[in-house]
């Protein structure tokens, strides 16, 4: 007699899957805010649950937008997850999943309104998936934005056990002439540095070369010169700057000129991707505290000061470019704020590129 198949000796526990939506719901309930709809019916037990086949956002809740533009990013949270694998603990990766997407929407002068996610792993994990939505769930709360959908993968034949993926997806708008692009960047324009909270999500395939094979080390040794363990370390959250930097918008809005979000390429790459062709930033060393994280990974793998500065943040998450006479109060907001700043170098005429001495 030939052998019989269903889906869950395939690899796909439907009845895994319930648990596992209903584990999440009471996250996502916690993220709503003005604009979302929701579905018209209660949730309810079997198959997908209930909510439709797309998630739904009232514009009309954020009428202050006169010539409203969409704002939309996408990202991941790459080799972290890695870490936080060895470490067994999953509930702050989604505050990076969220922060590598909303940091990035706010460079335009955007407001988040929604996220969504994809989570992908090679069996139903109810557990770990709470875990993960969790974390999303905080990010996306300190935000601002709702999570209003998302999408779990079951991908035996991809992944291997324990291995999974997670990318998010962001939605937010701006009003069309507040739009912040880089044009109106000049020269004697203030260059302002916000503190990371470490290395946040990028770089980590050099960090896990340089800390678990050169070094030696396993994420339960303690780092005396961070006070605590390798993986504490590694996986502090990314910070979020939507908040701080949406009220920096709101007290200076004509005199920010520039944001970016400091992710993989450091501040040359990230700075350098919103000048005009006529501009050049000049950073100073030694303008800022670089934070003893990336000195001891600097020490671990014996990396050269320029791949330093092409790979991490360096203890710089985001930069604000403004009109020179504005950098000192949006230095003394931000600060205020609790997101230490710095003025960190200045635009000058020249041929468009970023300088660290």
């Amino acid at each position: 007699m030939s052998e019989q198949w269903d889906y869950k000796k395939a690899g796909l526990d439907l009845e895994k899957y319930e648990q596992t939506i209903s584990g999440i719901q009471a996250h996502i309930a916690r993220t709503q805010r003005a604009g979302v709809i929701p579905p018209p019916f209660p949730p309810r037990k079997g198959g997908k649950g209930v909510g439709g086949f797309a998630s739904l956002f009232d514009l009309s809740a954020v009428s202050r937008y006169t010539n409203p533009v969409m704002v939309t990013c996408t990202d991941g949270v790459g080799s972290k997850l890695k870490i936080a694998g060895l470490v067994g603990r999953f509930d702050t990766v989604g505050i990076d999943l969220v922060a590598m997407s909303v940091n990035d929407l706010i460079c335009t002068g955007g407001e988040p309104l929604c996220f969504l996610d994809y989570l992908a792993m090679p069996k139903d994990d109810p557990a770990l998936t709470a875990q993960l939505v969790k974390g999303i769930a905080d990010g996306c709360l300190e935000s601002g934005c709702a999570l209003v959908g998302g999408e779990t993968a079951i991908l035996p034949d991809f992944y291997q056990p324990g291995d999974f993926d997670l990318a998010g997806f962001a939605a937010g708008v701006v009003e069309r002439d507040r739009i912040i692009d880089g044009t109106r960047i000049a020269a004697g324009d203030a260059v302002i540095g916000v503190a990371s909270s470490g290395v946040h999500s990028n770089g980590y395939s050099l960090v896990r070369k340089v800390v678990f094979e050169a070094a030696g080390l396993t994420v339960t040794d303690t780092v005396p010169e961070l006070g605590k363990t390798v993986g504490d370390e590694l996986l502090t959250p990314t910070r979020l700057y939507a908040k701080p930097i949406r009220r920096v918008l709101a007290t200076h809005a004509g005199a920010v000129h520039g944001l970016a979000n400091i992710t993989g390429g450091g501040l040359p790459d990230n700075v350098g991707r919103i000048l005009p062709p006529t501009r050049r930033v000049h950073i100073a060393r030694g303008s800022w505290p670089v934070p003893p994280v990336f000195t001891w990974l600097q020490k671990c793998g014996h990396v050269a000061d320029a791949e330093m500065l092409r790979v991490f943040n360096m203890g710089v998450g985001f930069v604000v470019i403004a009109a020179p006479d504005a950098a000192v109060d949006i230095v003394a907001q931000l600060t205020g704020d609790g997101f230490p700043a710095w003025r960190i170098g200045e635009v000058r005429d020249g041929e468009v590129g970023v300088e660290v001495r």
